[in-house]
């Protein structure tokens, strides 16, 4: 079976689910709502989709770190594939997001100007020339748009301070949902593409979103990257094929549990050359079975220097009812009810001291698996 994995960089959740064209789509295939993402910005976010790894084990944490994955101790997503003798290509906004290894060719478009609906269906009809060649393909499609928009007009004329963004809630909302019904409309021209070059059978669709983005909820993130609230955590994926359960799952699950997922789907074994990864499947939940999962993210507060720092300084850890939150760079810690108070306004961390030290213990846990 061949693969095509298509990121819709910052896509909010409750966008996706009311999105004209992703709704339709999630009606027929497996969906996961609440993808907790390993960080909220894209070059740490999506070495953890393609590795399984959270980025304190894997070497990139920050902006700054993709040089640091350790593709010597675990292996990516293109690399198993390349090993199965797929054809694996690959477009991306560029080329620190994505762990290189295993792309036969790995190209890099202008997000400034390219059109991406024209540029990723010729990519569809080469990979449609290499089926018909008896190839298995592996694609990669990164739709940046949303992103690009966010950089141009609110990154670069705002910071993360400004009274003009954050008393607009409002303008800010009506921009974003601009960006991302053309992000739904290119995702419709995708996909119809895709079946008409009779890809549908022998092809595994994976369409995610790698974080999501603030429209100025919260003071201080006029976007993304820098705390660990639901806004900028809360990914999705979508696996589409027609052998798979129609189904959306209510509870949360991470982004590292991607690639293990795929891989099961595509009947290709873990290399036990490598060492294990954070993720499992999520094949027993698309079949039916329940279970909760606990999921570790990592951000960076550039405070008021305006960039992020080179390590990062938020940490968090989630269950579907809580999560609790690890201020690096103030000392300070953040406790919410996610199920009363899912907005996080009312930190409780000196109320709910029992459930505060528990995540922290499991946090610390976690944190001290980190490889040397």
């Amino acid at each position: 079976m061949n693969l095509i994995l298509i990121t819709i960089d910052g896509a909010r959740y409750d966008r996706i689910i009311t999105g004209n064209f992703f709704k339709k789509l999630i009606s027929n295939n497996s969906f996961f709502p609440k993808v907790i993402t390993s960080a909220p910005f894209t070059i740490a976010a999506m070495h953890a989709v393609f590795s399984g790894v959270y980025g304190f084990k894997s070497g990139v944490n920050s902006y700054w770190s993709s040089p640091n994955f350790k593709k010597n101790l675990y292996k990516t997503l293109p690399r198993y594939l390349h090993d199965k003798n797929y054809v694996t290509y690959g477009d991306s906004i560029n080329k620190l997001i994505l762990p290189p290894d295993g792309f036969d060719e790995l190209k890099i478009h202008d997000e400034l100007h390219d059109n991406l609906t024209e540029r990723h269906k010729l990519l569809l009809e080469k990979m449609s020339s290499e089926k018909k060649s008896g190839n298995n393909f592996f694609l990669y499609l990164h739709y940046s748009n949303i992103h690009t928009g966010i950089m141009e007009n609110v990154l670069k004329p705002f910071d993360n301070f400004s009274t003009e963004y954050f008393s607009n809630i409002k303008k800010n909302s009506e921009y974003y949902d601009k960006l991302f019904n053309d992000a739904d409309n290119y995702l419709a021209e995708i996909y119809t593409h895709f079946k008409n070059l009779d890809l549908e059978e022998d092809t595994l669709l994976v369409v995610i979103s790698d974080h999501g983005i603030s429209i100025g909820e919260k003071l201080g993130e006029r976007a993304y990257g820098v705390f660990c609230y639901d806004t900028t955590l809360i990914s999705t994926a979508l696996f589409c094929h027609p052998k798979l359960n129609s189904m959306t799952y209510p509870n949360q699950v991470r982004s590292v549990d991607i690639l293990p997922t795929i891989l099961e789907l595509l009947s290709i074994e873990s290399d036990k050359n490598f060492r294990n990864i954070d993720g499992k499947s999520l094949i027993p939940l698309i079949n039916g079975h329940a279970e909760s999962r606990i999921a570790f993210s990592q951000s960076g507060n550039p405070l008021n220097s305006g960039k992020p720092p080179k390590e990062p300084n938020v940490y968090a850890v989630r269950t579907d009812e809580w999560k609790y939150i690890r201020n690096i760079h103030d000392s300070t810690e953040e406790l919410y009810d996610l199920v009363n108070d899912p907005n996080e306004n009312s930190n409780l961390i000196s109320k709910k001291t029992n459930k505060s030290t528990e995540l922290s213990n499991l946090m610390d846990e976690l944190l001290n698996q980190k490889i040397q």
